[in-house]
């Protein structure tokens, strides 16, 4: 078992890939066998793929906040005049798409949490096909991301209410980060460079729910953490590093969490949900929740 980044690139060593050492991990952890953890990581790649279809055909939240936004994206790239790249584009628009339907109450799967599960899912399902990926290159995508996600999750935190967006959608991006130089074929030190260069610029990020929702400015800020994701990990595998070691910009995240003001931390009572529109967008909603 690892419990720093240091530590995992270390131990990767012994094995084929950061992957398969996760998958190693977790039949000691939990006592199932390799099929049946392979199985349990399919379910939730089979998951990411409906929720994103889902999402690019068209959804709308039980509140109307959001919704429609990943069809628009969807219609945009396939008009072809675009500034960003096809692949990034593509990751926002499955980044959107899942937390749309998140929005509407449906079925996604949480990455590292639920409010920033469109990160990796959007992330894969962008780069599976330029990259040839196979299945089993899918599922190993998510454990790497997972391996990851586990040293953050340990040494600082995935939730917004305890240490900001920072938290959840610089974790979300760090994770997809990693994942990417590794499906890249990069080294695991490599990857580590991406999580830290991550979550360096997501420092501070601050949690700030209108009306207390996982919709504004949730959505745009995974299509955002996608695109993130995806810098970083070109950055890590043209051999940019962190001047700052990656276990340390973890330690530096988990104090900026806890330095934190509490009106920053998923509460609504700071930043854009404190705004004109967001306290009337509240108002509205409170109104329509009595009336039902």
């Amino acid at each position: 078992m690892f419990y720093s980044i240091e530590e995992l690139v270390t131990q990767s060593k012994n094995y084929s890939s950061v992957a398969d050492m996760m998958i190693a991990i977790e039949m000691e952890n939990t006592g199932r066998s390799h099929d049946q953890i392979v199985a349990l990581m399919d379910k939730n790649l089979t998951v990411m793929e409906q929720s994103v279809a889902e999402g690019v055909a068209g959804v709308t939240s039980v509140t109307g906040l959001t919704g429609g936004d990943a069809t628009k994206m969807n219609d945009y790239i396939a008009a072809g005049d675009f500034l960003s790249g096809d692949t990034i584009l593509q990751a926002v628009q499955n980044a959107i798409a899942v937390n749309e339907v998140n929005a509407k109450m449906g079925l996604i799967c949480a990455t590292p949490t639920a409010g920033s599960a469109g990160v990796v899912s959007g992330v894969l399902m962008a780069v599976r096909d330029r990259l040839n990926m196979t299945r089993k290159a899918q599922i190993d995508f998510l454990f790497t991301a997972g391996a990851f996600g586990l040293v953050i999750a340990n040494n600082a935190s995935i939730s917004g209410a305890e240490g900001g967006c920072q938290a959840e959608i610089g974790s979300a991006s760090a994770m997809a980060a990693a994942a990417l130089v590794c499906a890249k074929h990069g080294s695991a030190h490599q990857a580590a460079q991406a999580v830290a260069i991550t979550l360096k610029n997501m420092m501070g990020l601050i949690c700030d729910p209108v009306a207390g929702l996982v919709e504004v400015p949730c959505v745009k800020r995974n299509a955002l953490g996608s695109s993130q994701a995806f810098i970083s990990a070109d950055m890590a595998l043209a051999g940019i590093e962190s001047v700052i070691p990656p276990d340390e910009v973890v330690m530096a995240m988990y104090q900026v969490g806890r330095q934190m003001p509490s009106i920053f931390k998923e509460t609504a009572e700071g930043g854009l949900a404190m705004t004109p529109t967001a306290q009337r967008l509240q108002a509205e909603i409170l109104a329509s929740n009595q009336e039902k």
